[in-house]
């Protein structure tokens, strides 16, 4: 393998690279057919591979959970709940019986599932190799890494090759740029980007002294945001679109309010705008997974007419724990539930029930502090507090006062263990939640 090829590989070599994987060849075998090193055929197969989801349900990556039916798994008294479906814990973290549905051979070459006996029954976990999808993948990884240089290969390298010279004998940028500007095709402010973006062979730290430019803040990311998946036919628009013709009324708000910059428990909210009740619930990380096991646990509990009368339409922000939004919109059996909706990035005014509900959560638990003492009794009793304020806005009532005619909310409230606290009792100081 001494006299081995360099450079980026070609599509016939992996079509070569395919055909031997089928073949069940290995590596090396294939490696010394292209006349490659073995370590450039396994990268390349792990940097283009196509991914195949086992057919877990949800956030569960059990093999098993599907048709699991297991209950108290975690030895938690008086819970009836299936534990696939457990809004507090993981199922996974204590049940004796997990089986990952990712099949442990995909960690070792060939790292694919191509050639594999099992393949037509397996429902794990699975990846292919196909030279078609790795030649696209290869070229869209190209082209990102290239965009924002309006440079040919040739005019960077021949520039590269004139600035990183001169600075590496100790040469300013600027003195290089005033004898040299003419040869260069960008501005210097330009050639400061690429050193930053790692587009040249010399970095910020060769620069004996550097120009220090704020970077502009863009005005907007709608562009960059409209193209997620989740938001395709679900943003602020969509909604006000959808809304026309409908009650007001039947909007939920939804959102999170997390304590310190850190990974652990956190709040998620929910507002209905027709009684300006609060419900809030303990989840142990900001995740879509968990928001996810929320809708899950409510559907269960309910019963899914009563959840859709509750909950028919969403407008929430633009969170990473909303992105899961066919898991929130739809049951396991892939029927609806809910209509969820985005709203503008940096417009909070667009659902300002719950922002303006968030004081009073703020009023216990000010911002910063650690949201890592939390208990369910906890967060019942906060929001029992919360939702016993009354409003002026409410003609003088609280919110609870206004959700005792409703059979539906009335269902949810025996659910979450809803209480009306007195008016006199009411408490929003820190030590509402000291034990």
């Amino acid at each position: 393998m001494a006299d081995v090829k360099k450079g980026k590989l070609t599509f016939s070599e992996r079509v070569l690279i395919e055909i031997g994987l089928y073949k069940e060849q290995s590596l090396k075998a294939i490696a010394l057919e292209l006349g490659r090193h073995p370590t450039s055929i396994s990268r390349e197969i792990q940097a283009n591979r196509m991914e195949m989801p086992a057919r877990y349900i949800r956030w569960n990556k059990c093999y098993k959970a599907a048709a699991c039916k297991r209950t108290g798994v975690c030895k938690q008294p008086g819970c009836v709940i299936e534990c696939r479906k457990c809004p507090e814990k993981k199922c996974t973290d204590y049940c004796n019986g997990y089986e990952s549905a990712e099949c442990s051979e995909v960690h070792y070459p060939p790292y694919v599932c191509n050639g594999c006996k099992k393949v037509k029954t397996c429902q794990k976990h699975r990846y292919f190799y196909s030279a078609k999808k790795a030649e696209a993948l290869s070229n869209e990884r190209r082209s990102e890494s290239r965009k924002g240089i309006q440079l040919s290969e040739k005019e960077l390298q021949d520039m590269d090759i004139l600035i990183s010279g001169l600075v590496k004998k100790g040469q300013p940028l600027s003195h290089i740029y005033l004898e040299h500007g003419n040869e260069l095709p960008v501005s210097i402010r330009t050639v400061y980007n690429y050193i930053d973006s790692g587009e040249l062979s010399i970095k910020s730290i060769d620069l004996r002294r550097k120009l220090r430019y704020k970077r502009r803040k863009k005005k907007n990311n709608h562009d960059r945001l409209d193209k997620q998946h989740c938001r395709q036919d679900r943003t602020y628009e969509d909604y006000q679109k959808y809304m026309v013709g409908r009650d007001e009324n039947l909007v939920v708000e939804m959102d999170t309010v997390k304590g310190k910059r850190e990974k652990g428990q956190c709040l998620l909210t929910m507002i209905f705008r027709k009684n300006s009740v609060m419900v809030l619930f303990l989840i142990p990380d900001g995740t879509a997974e968990s928001v996810t096991r929320v809708f899950d646990y409510l559907e269960t509990a309910l019963g899914l007419e009563v959840f859709k009368r509750l909950f028919p339409v969403i407008l929430t922000d633009n969170g990473s724990e909303f992105k899961h939004v066919i898991e929130m919109e739809t049951t396991e059996t892939m029927e609806s539930r809910t209509q969820i909706f985005y709203c503008d990035p940096m417009a909070s005014w667009q659902k300002p029930h719950i922002e303006k509900n968030h004081e009073f959560i703020r009023y216990v638990i000010p911002k910063g502090k650690s949201m890592g003492f939390l208990t369910n009794e906890k967060v019942i009793r906060l929001m029992n507090h919360i939702n016993s304020v009354k409003r002026n806005a409410l003609n003088g009532k609280s919110p609870y006062e206004l959700m005792i005619e409703d059979r539906d909310m009335t269902a949810l409230a025996e659910l979450l263990h809803m209480e009306v606290i007195s008016a006199d009792e009411v408490h929003l100081k820190p030590d509402l939640l000291d034990d």
